[in-house]
């Protein structure tokens, strides 16, 4: 392979005596995925000057840098999940009494333990994580952890969805249209990445929000140049928000396969689509016993006593017997040929997996899952890739993030196994480097 111009550039620049400091770290010969979806780029070195990739190429020279031999290794960038909750889980609970300092640092932790970087909370944050300025350290990698970015407090529906009893109290809920204004400009004074809103009956359980509220949640969040993330499950919905001018799709489509209208809307618009297939196996699975339910990985990923829920006999038999299991099974399978009808029609997909929404949905390991699920739809495993680094990275507006490049933040994944032909390689873990530093030897 030959160098790259920028790389002979630096190179010189080191040789010619100038000295490397203590947080200059050569990582030298390497399989690199790069997160653009280009073929991995073999026996590469890769330069990381402080929190800095300063070069990408082969036969790299640094005197006097750190220089770590990953020969047989691959790397690629930390993934991002733009669809997740933190704080609200905790043991076998979610609920607004376990959002804690404490419990979202552990949780941000966790996610970086897995090679997750940047997380975006979806709806339930409350006000700590604003007033003591927690959000605002932890976006700007002052504090350990995935970095966490956050949707605000989103606008459901007055006793409808989000369920209150999942730590949901602190959803604006307007009545009537009128109502979202005076919302809005409250939310918009905590600057979130987007807003969150839910438009889903829940399999018949709750009321809709009518189109006159998420038109107006849709036109006052514009005003402020907010974006907007829906919550939704219909297809006819997903084209009425498409109508209306919704920025995200949060979840799959899920009722029946999306048709040809749809597509276009969404296309000609620039909607943002994040499936979050795992969400949707998690729904019905642990009923099939999946291989990897046994996995130290998986198992690890689990708060206490979660483990022993899902593998009890009450608990398997509860899901097969219950009515929605096979809708839930049903749904799983139209989400996987939505996700591939709509990549395939050149739709902006980004990576989101809704864990820690409920003890099922594990922190980490949701992730790893979701790039498999992905793949399982009909990406490569180097296009599942690129979801979950370089396009997520676009729906959280960080341009110096998402890609094994010069000038790109240096947050890596050092893998023991290639990841293009078995996307299950993401698992296997040798190190994660946040900002160009160790977090997890």
């Amino acid at each position: 392979m030959t160098t790259n111009f920028s790389a002979l550039l630096i190179a010189a620049a080191l040789l010619s005596g100038t000295v490397a400091s203590a947080q200059t770290i050569l990582l030298k010969n390497a399989t690199v995925i790069d997160g653009t979806g280009h073929q991995p780029q073999l026996h590469t070195d890769i330069l990381l000057q402080a929190d800095t990739i300063a070069a990408v190429g082969s036969r790299l020279k640094a005197p006097g840098a750190t220089v770590v031999d990953l020969t047989g290794k691959t790397v690629m960038p930390a993934l991002i999940s733009v669809h997740t909750h933190v704080g609200t889980l905790k043991g076998t609970t979610t609920n607004a009494v376990n959002y804690t300092r404490e419990n979202i640092l552990r949780q941000l932790q966790q996610y970086a333990d897995y090679g997750v970087l940047h997380v975006l909370a979806m709806g339930t944050d409350r006000p700590m994580l604003f007033e003591s300025g927690l959000r605002d350290s932890s976006m700007t990698g002052l504090l350990p952890g995935a970095r966490l970015h956050s949707a605000g407090y989103g606008f459901g529906v007055p006793n409808g969805a989000p369920p209150l009893e999942f730590g949901m109290d602190l959803v604006n809920r307007p009545a009537t249209a009128a109502d979202v204004a005076p919302a809005m400009d409250k939310v918009a004074q905590l600057h979130p990445d987007v807003v969150k809103m839910w438009l889903d009956d829940f399999s018949g359980r709750f009321k809709k929000m009518e189109p006159a509220v998420y038109q107006a949640v849709i036109n006052e969040a514009h005003r402020h140049s907010i974006r907007v993330a829906s919550h939704l499950y219909y297809a006819a919905d997903a084209q009425q928000l498409a109508d209306a001018g919704i920025d995200i799709f949060a979840h799959s489509i899920r009722d029946r396969d999306i048709d040809d209208k749809l597509l276009q809307t969404m296309k000609t618009k620039g909607i943002v689509y994040v499936p979050t297939l795992s969400l949707d196996e998690y729904a019905y699975i642990y009923a099939r016993q999946p291989e990897w339910l046994h996995d130290e990985f998986f198992k690890r990923s689990l708060e206490p006593g979660v483990y022993e829920m899902i593998t009890s006999s009450e608990y398997k038999q509860q899901l097969e017997h219950s009515p929605a299991f096979a809708k839930n099974k049903a749904a799983f399978e139209t989400a996987l040929r939505n996700l591939r009808r709509i990549y395939r029609a050149g739709i902006f997909v980004a990576m989101g997996t809704d864990s820690g929404a409920t003890p099922i949905r594990t922190q980490g390991f949701s992730e790893h899952l979701e790039l498999e699920l992905m793949v399982q739809a009909g990406l490569t495993p180097l296009e599942a890739i690129s979801v979950g680094t370089r396009n997520a990275a676009k729906v959280l507006k960080l341009p110096n993030t998402g890609t094994v490049a010069r000038g790109q933040v240096a947050d890596l994944l050092v893998l023991a196994d290639s990841p293009e032909k078995n996307i299950k390689n993401t698992r296997h873990i040798v190190t994660v480097y946040k900002a160009g530093k160790t977090i997890r030897p």
